[in-house]
C-alpha cells in the first residue's frame, strides 16, 4: 500500500512537488535534466513504478518534457490549464489540477440546451443538457472560466454531475467510469471574443473586453460526442501546445 508523505501527498506527488519547487527557485533551469528514475529510486527509497510517475506528473504539469536519447528535461511551465490539458493531467496523475490551482464550482444544473450546444452534442433541439460551470484560480488570479455541457441522459448514470461540488476525476473520468464512454478524440477552436456582462462579473474584468476563448468538442470511442466545453481565459493567460513530430 502506498503511504502518503508528510504533506499528505502520495510519494510520487511529494517528490514531483519538491522537484517543481527547485525549478521555481531556479535551481533547475530549462534544458537541465530532471532526476532520472534510478536517481529518484536511490535518493528517495521508492519503487521504480513510483519514480516513473514523478516524471509523468512533471510532464503533465508542463515542467518537463522527455526527449529520446536525452531523457527528461526541464521546460518553462505554462500558465494555463485548458480542458484538454486537464484530461491529460487526469490520465497521468489522477488529478486535473496543477500545483497551486483551486476551483470554485459556480453551478451544476439540468437545462434546456441552446441550439449551438445541442448541435454540437448531436441532440434534438431543446433537449436537456447538463451544464457545469467553474472558475479556476491560481496565485496569479483567474486562470479561466470553464463551462461544460453534456447530454442530460448522463445525469441518470452520474447524478454527481448535478451537484455543485468538484468531481475527483472531473467530468471525463466520471463519464468513463459510469458509462464506459472514453474520450478519444477532440476538436479545439480558439477565438478572441468580447466578454459578456455575465462573464465580466464573474471574472472581474470589463464587459466587452476581448478575451482568448477555446471551445472543445470531445468524441467517445464510438464516434459519439460526449462533451462540449468552453474556456474563457483570464487576463494575461496564453495558449501553448507541444506535439511530437514523427
Amino acid at each position: 500500500m502506498t503511504v502518503a508523505g508528510p504533506q499528505g501527498l502520495p510519494p510520487y506527488r511529494r517528490i514531483a512537488t519538491e522537484i517543481r519547487a527547485r525549478i521555481d527557485r531556479g535551481e533547475l533551469r530549462p534544458g537541465d535534466r530532471v532526476p532520472s528514475v534510478r536517481e529518484i529510486v536511490e535518493a528517495e527509497g521508492v519503487s521504480i513504478a513510483t519514480a516513473t510517475r514523478v516524471a509523468a506528473v512533471l510532464r503533465a504539469d508542463g515542467y518537463a518534457e522527455s526527449i529520446p536519447g536525452v531523457g527528461t528535461i526541464v521546460t518553462t511551465p505554462r500558465r494555463l490549464t485548458t480542458g484538454p490539458d486537464r484530461l491529460a493531467l487526469v490520465r497521468a496523475t489522477g488529478s486535473g489540477f496543477r500545483g497551486g490551482e483551486r476551483v470554485e464550482i459556480l453551478g451544476a444544473e439540468l437545462i434546456e440546451g441552446d441550439e449551438h450546444v445541442t448541435d454540437a452534442l448531436g441532440l434534438a433541439d431543446g433537449a436537456e443538457v447538463v451544464r457545469r460551470r467553474r472558475l479556476y484560480r491560481d496565485d496569479d488570479g483567474v486562470v479561466a472560466l470553464s463551462t461544460s455541457w453534456l447530454s442530460g441522459r448522463l445525469a441518470d448514470m452520474a447524478p454527481e454531475l448535478l451537484v455543485a461540488e468538484p468531481l475527483p476525476t472531473m467530468t471525463f473520468g466520471l463519464v468513463e467510469e459510469r458509462s464506459g464512454r472514453r474520450a478519444v478524440r477532440r476538436r479545439d477552436v480558439v477565438t478572441v471574443r468580447p466578454v459578456s456582462e455575465e462573464v465580466a462579473r464573474i471574472m472581474g474584468v470589463e464587459a466587452g473586453a476581448p478575451a482568448l476563448t477555446m471551445t472543445n468538442l470531445y468524441w467517445d470511442q464510438h464516434g459519439v460526442p460526449t462533451e462540449y466545453a468552453m474556456d474563457v481565459l483570464g487576463a494575461g493567460r496564453e495558449l501553448s501546445a507541444e506535439y511530437a513530430l514523427d
